[in-house]
């Protein structure tokens, strides 16, 4: 090992760790290249949904590292980071020694936000990451199949808080779903409840009114019942919401809370000043104080000019800002100038399961069938753009019925 060489490290191998991972591995930089992730896979976090719904496999929506990382240029650490090590410039790890590095690129992905809501952490379920979303689809067949034992309504009721995109994607594949579970289980479909609670009418708050609208009575079409609430509390048998200033309670076997997401909580156990385990990077998408520590995704904050509010972490937002970092982190080791990250706003498309969804496309409005199909060329373009050609062939969306 040359002693001398610089040490870049990247912290996640979401969107946007394994983006920039895949370009400054063809940019080809005088430097260790280190990738450290808990997983030895990539997660496309935004299929989430379809797994905890149980209508798609934990398999169809991950792929090994191996088809990414390039050995002879990059080491691969399978662990649990805790903490960077601002100070002495070195990574602080669950089980291995700790990591030097020079340069450092953090892209740790998002975690649950419960706003201090009482019961949410031991009770609530969320839609976060594999494990998280292979227990809700088990939880959801155990209330099913418990009922069959005992025929307490509670067990056929399922709520979810939040009426967001998160929210929306799984009750559309949720509605699809559950007939087949009521088949399997011979239950009344009459029994089964399917509820959301919002604290406002707006639902789908990043969409116009026309394409949130449309959402929305598609779901309740299929007997998604919403709810007008803000929760307040869960004690694992009842849910606790107040609205008209009163409190309701309401009995489900299931709870899922869709309701906010904060970046990884290492950025706020490293001493970074950040709001919600994002930090407000410069320019260049490096930290105020530190320009050889660069955040992306979830973890970073970036304002919209027009607005003057941060962008919403996006999967779009996150690969975009991850050709701009490996730009900059060679630019770095060559001691030339950083670019301006600048995002340019491709579009967004919500599923509501199957052939149906709602978007906007380069200022153009999309629902049903078409925005379906945009969801999946979108997908399958993430797919390519990350894991290459092949993992788009063997992982991608080409049926236009799922």
């Amino acid at each position: 090992m040359i002693l001398d060489r610089k040490r870049i490290v990247i912290l996640g191998a979401g969107y946007g760790g394994l983006r920039a991972l895949k370009k400054l591995q063809k940019m080809k930089p005088d430097a260790e290249l280190f990738l450290i992730d808990k997983n030895d896979y990539h997660c496309e976090t935004t299929s989430l949904h379809e797994v905890a719904a149980g209508t798609a496999d934990a398999e169809e929506i991950c792929y090994s590292l191996n088809l990414v990382i390039d050995r002879k240029r990059t080491t691969f650490i399978q662990d649990t980071v805790m903490r960077v090590d601002r100070k002495f410039k070195r990574v602080i790890l669950k089980e291995h020694e700790p990591i030097a590095y020079d340069y450092l690129l953090i892209s740790l992905g998002f975690e649950p936000e419960y706003f201090g809501i009482a019961g949410m952490d031991h009770y609530g379920l969320s839609i976060s990451d594999i494990p998280s979303v292979t227990r809700i689809r088990a939880h959801i067949e155990g209330e099913f199949k418990k009922w069959t034992n005992d025929h307490r309504p509670e067990h056929l009721i399922i709520a979810v808080g939040g009426a967001g995109f998160t929210s929306f994607e799984f009750l559309g594949e949720l509605t699809h779903r559950i007939p087949k579970l009521i088949e399997r289980y011979q239950v009344d479909r009459q029994l089964v409840r399917v509820i959301c609670i919002e604290p406002t009418s707006d639902a789908l708050p990043m969409f116009n009114r026309h394409l949130a609208e449309y959402g929305a009575h598609k779901l309740s079409d299929r007997g998604v019942a919403f709810v007008i609430g803000r929760v307040s509390g869960i004690d694992g048998e009842q849910i606790y919401y107040k609205a008209d200033n009163q409190e309701h309670t309401l009995r489900a076997g299931t709870f899922i809370w869709t309701g906010g997401v904060s970046g990884s909580s290492v950025v706020i156990e490293s001493g970074f000043d950040q709001r919600r385990g994002r930090v407000m990077v410069t320019d260049d998408l490096s930290v105020a104080d530190d320009a050889t520590i660069l955040i992306i995704g979830d973890c970073s904050a970036v304002i919209d000019p027009e607005s003057g509010r941060p962008y919403p972490t996006t999967a779009q937002i996150a690969m975009q800002q991850a050709d701009c970092a490996a730009y900059n982190l060679n630019a770095m080791l060559d001691g030339r100038p950083t670019k301006p990250f600048v995002f340019k706003f491709m579009g967004t498309v919500c599923s509501l399961g199957r052939d149906d969804a709602v978007g906007e496309i380069m200022g153009r409005d999309l629902k049903g069938r078409p925005a379906s199909i945009m969801k999946k060329v979108i997908e399958n373009r993430s797919l390519a753009k990350i894991g290459g050609v092949e993992t788009m062939i063997k992982k991608g969306r080409f049926s236009l019925s799922k």
